[in-house]
């Protein structure tokens, strides 16, 4: 495994504006269909697209193709999104992190197979970080350090399968020990009390979701922590406050 970096940019709705940040300087992008036209809109230079190609515009295709990206098509009739295709082809580079960026608008069920298909277990030996929209996705097994500013919202999630054993620093509702079921809401809503938490599990996966505290508008801070994504072993997860209501 190498120590690069893969972006992958999903089609679908175009990626929040400050995503752009979390691209380390000369990082490989692949793009995923109409990817191709959201990392040209923020500036990224294209390694490879991806897909079949029904929703990237074909002069878009085209001069790409000119401009010497390597266009892999696709029948559009296949076995998996064009996302999953273009996660599989950063795969086959051995990176250390793949870091994909997407839009958390369009087809509810794409956005929930999204992010099922960051946690699956062909990409476990790759560290896995997303941009969804303004939220910050992190895959974590055995252990992960979250950067972000105090205030922002955590929302622990167990996938295929319970987590055991799950301890968090650095939230306001720490998690000691305890096992989150999947489909359960006890690791929904926690909140981030310093610049960096911590999370880790004894077995499992579980899917950390980061809220920035505005949505709206990234702080200098927030830019600043997204420069600085990558991120290390660790975990969270979230405790009611006796009398709260987090829903």
């Amino acid at each position: 495994m190498s120590d690069e970096v893969v972006v992958v940019v999903a089609g679908g709705d175009p990626p929040h504006p400050e995503a752009a940040l979390a691209v380390p300087a000369g990082a490989v992008v692949i793009a995923a269909d109409r990817g191709l036209e959201h990392a040209l809109a923020l500036g990224l230079e294209v390694t490879t697209a991806v897909g079949d190609f029904d929703s990237a515009s074909p002069e878009t295709v085209t001069n790409a193709e000119s401009a010497g990206v390597h266009i892999v098509r696709h029948p559009p009739e296949k076995d998996a999104t064009d996302l999953e295709l273009a996660l599989d082809t950063a795969l086959t580079l051995s990176p250390s992190r793949i870091v994909v960026l997407a839009g958390d608008g369009g087809r509810l069920d794409h956005l929930l197979s999204t992010l099922l298909l960051l946690s699956s277990a062909k990409y476990e030996r790759t560290q896995i970080d997303a941009f969804v929209g303004a939220a910050r996705v992190h895959v974590i097994r055995e252990g992960r350090e979250i950067a972000g500013e105090p205030g922002a919202l955590v929302s622990l999630l167990a996938l295929h399968g319970p987590a055991e054993g799950v301890r968090t620093e650095g939230l306001a509702y720490p998690l000691e020990g305890e096992r989150l079921e999947p489909g359960s809401s006890r690791g929904v809503s926690n909140v981030l009390v310093a610049d960096v938490a911590r999370v880790t599990l004894e077995s499992g996966v579980v899917l950390a979701i980061q809220i920035p505290a505005s949505e709206e508008d990234l702080s200098p801070g927030a830019r600043a922590s997204a420069r600085a994504l990558p991120l290390g072993p660790r975990t969270a997860g979230a405790r009611l406050k006796p009398g709260t209501d987090r829903s």
